[in-house]
């Protein structure tokens, strides 16, 4: 990676000449380092996405191989006191699939997806990877950075919605890893795009695949009646969803940003495929003490009472998540496949928006709105539904930790 910010009179850069080398070529050579120097850093300022040099995409991360699963789950449970024996259990979910998450793979299949949108808009800047639970950390991720001279980093998650699991948790590890760093003698500044649940890369995205697979249910079974939609997210603790949100509103803006994207989507699916729809939001990979309110209904009892209802078709949507990584795979393509078949349901799994083009253009997209909100310039922030954008700077008290306050970046706390 080049280094646009270099000191052209830092004499520990091969590239730059020696400034006590005396002659007409050395003088030559170094005006030569110095225009390069100079053109690439205006070359960096004429980019739309400066002053960032850098984005992470950042990740939960997850086990690459047996070893790591316990280890990576002690990480995930860390201050919550959870016992190995419990932990154990969670840890046959991964030894199914050989002790190895798709989300790696699958995050990178994404980077490569996302350079190549970057080439395609002619923006130049590289693109890098750092986990909150496994290799590669994000600390690792900045510490490469700045190892390169970049200093200005964006970070784009890959979770959408709001609350503190799936964004101030995600800004405390940032700020740690910044932290990391700055006892190492290096400073980063990182800023975040924005919870983008209702930004259309991601949700039209949602629409036009649930769209699609209720249209292929409907011309399979050949009947013209649409199937059951069931949309699914990952549950949390009821006090989290409470405490979603600023700390001066109502909370709840965790499960009220899923009911409110089912219901769109679902109104959608009947205006496009002319039919009514039905549908309802469930909840997956619950892993609290069973004393623990956590939001419900789970997928599988849901199932249950569709079932008991006599319904027979049914399409889950996982719009909570970005790509089939464990909970999906697990829950959804294991588990409620299971109950499924049990109870006599044709189910049918719609893909998680995963290295979608559109999906991918909307995060390219996300960058370029926050790179304009650091220069100061007024931008277009588009969203469906709703008209309402999640800041991309984070307001006092948003979604906190229940357990312990904990320094977090990109906010104004």
């Amino acid at each position: 990676m080049s280094n646009p910010m270099t000191d052209p009179s830092d004499a520990a850069d091969p590239g730059v000449a020696d400034p006590a080398a005396t002659g007409p070529e050395a003088g030559s050579a170094q005006d030569e380092v110095v225009a390069e120097l100079e053109e690439t850093l205006q070359e960096s300022e004429e980019n739309d996405l400066f002053p960032y040099q850098a984005i992470v995409l950042t990740s939960f991360g997850g086990p690459e191989g047996p070893d790591e699963v316990m280890p990576f789950l002690r990480r995930v449970t860390g201050g919550r006191g959870i016992p190995d024996e419990r932990l154990a259990e969670v840890a046959e979910h991964y030894y199914e699939f050989g002790g190895k998450s798709p989300i790696n793979d699958q995050n990178r299949a994404l980077i490569e997806a996302i350079r190549a949108e970057l080439a395609r808009r002619e923006l130049t800047i590289p693109v890098l990877f750092g986990n909150r639970n496994s290799e590669p950390f994000l600390a690792d991720a900045f510490r490469e950075a700045a190892a390169e001279g970049m200093t200005r980093l964006l970070s784009v998650t890959t979770s959408a919605y709001s609350c503190y699991s799936s964004c101030r948790q995600y800004r405390e590890d940032i700020a740690a890893a910044q932290e990391e760093l700055r006892a190492e003698g290096q400073e980063v500044h990182v800023d975040k795009v924005r919870q983008y649940w209702n930004h259309p890369g991601f949700s039209g995205t949602n629409a036009r695949i649930v769209t699609e697979a209720v249209r292929q249910r409907m011309e399979s079974s050949g009947s013209g009646d649409a199937p059951h939609l069931v949309f699914v997210t990952h549950s949390l603790p009821v006090a989290m969803d409470d405490t979603s949100g600023p700390g001066d509103e109502e909370g709840n803006l965790y499960s009220a940003q899923h009911t409110e994207l089912a219901a769109a989507i679902s109104r959608e699916v009947s205006a496009t495929l002319g039919v009514e729809v039905e549908h309802d939001l469930t909840y997956c990979s619950r892993s609290g003490p069973p004393s623990q309110p956590w939001l419900e209904p789970d997928v599988n009892d849901h199932l249950r009472e569709l079932a008991g209802r006599g319904v027979t078709d049914v399409v889950v949507a996982p719009i909570g998540f970005v790509s089939d990584h464990m909970e999906v795979a697990f829950d959804l393509d294991t588990e409620a496949a299971e109950t499924a078949e049990e109870l006599g349901i044709d189910m049918l799994r719609v893909p998680t928006v995963g290295t979608d083009t559109e999906f991918v253009m909307g995060l390219v997209d996300l960058a370029l709105e926050r790179a304009a909100q650091a220069r100061d310039e007024d931008v277009e922030r588009p969203t469906w539904p709703g008209g309402e954008p999640r800041p991309s700077i984070c307001r006092p008290g948003c979604c906190p930790n229940l357990r312990q306050a904990k320094p977090a970046a990109c906010g104004s706390d």
